[in-house]
């Protein structure tokens, strides 16, 4: 998906083209702009709107040469309903509490995105993060984010969302999980907190991040419907066989 600079942003970089991490063969570049300064808030908002992402104190959204498979999607809180799987998957969760917490690194929460990065993404970069690095993911932030924590009943932490507070809608930047809890299917869960969340608070929309139709790490964002995904002609309702259609 290409992308504009908005106006009242002052500086967009492009990255250097890099392998996709998602589609083989591919080239993967972004354009980027810090988040500074006390409108930051304020251009994230704005950014969101237009299919951008936040990491650290950047917001990125994809410009690759030939390829636009990567797409923004956000999930119409209001007219969400839940399928039969996702309603098992919150009974089954029902003993879980859950606290938004300020983003603030805890070794706690280190220690389970260690353990999750090694099951789940050994080979990938954030798996070589030590404490440090795992704190600027969770700290380095100039946007309004808290992290939600999940807890058993016994008190021990089993998952994580990092999560940025927009004006229409939560988004979710980052999530892990114990894998030891396979069977609660976590990540599942966490979504479907972040849409409830989102309407107990007003909010309309619940961002999950980039959708790739062709990619397993990515497809599965589709199964939380109705969703929108950006197009260059702005957000489009994502219809059953993954292409955009008008709301």
């Amino acid at each position: 998906m290409k992308h504009s600079p908005l106006p009242g942003v002052r500086f967009f970089f492009s990255t250097p083209p890099m392998p996709c991490p998602y589609l083989a063969g591919q080239i993967e570049r972004r354009l980027v702009t810090e988040l500074v300064g006390r409108d930051a808030d304020h251009v994230h908002n704005n950014l969101s709107r237009a299919g951008f992402r936040r990491s650290h104190g950047i917001a990125y959204a994809p410009a690759c040469p030939r390829c636009n498979a990567c797409q923004a999607l956000r999930v119409v809180v209001d007219d969400f309903q839940p399928s039969r799987g996702q309603r098992r998957v919150w009974r089954r969760n029902g003993d879980l509490e859950v606290a938004e917490k300020e983003a603030i690194a805890t070794t706690e929460q280190y220690a389970l995105f260690e353990t999750y990065q090694r099951s789940r993404h050994s080979d990938g970069d954030m798996a070589r993060m030590d404490f440090f690095d795992y704190r600027a993911l969770i700290e380095d932030t100039s946007v309004q984010t808290w992290v939600a924590e999940f807890r058993d009943v016994h008190g021990q932490l089993i998952g994580a969302c990092l999560t940025d507070v927009l004006n229409d809608g939560l988004s979710a930047v980052y999530s892990f999980f114990d894998p030891a809890s396979a069977p609660r299917s976590l990540g599942t869960m966490m979504i479907l907190w972040l849409i409830r969340r989102s309407r107990e608070m007003g909010l309309p929309y619940a961002y999950l991040g980039f959708w790739i139709a062709d990619s397993a790490k990515m497809a599965y964002k589709a199964a939380f419907a109705p969703a929108e995904i950006f197009t260059g002609d702005g957000w489009k309702l994502l219809v059953k066989n993954g292409c955009p259609n008008e709301r």
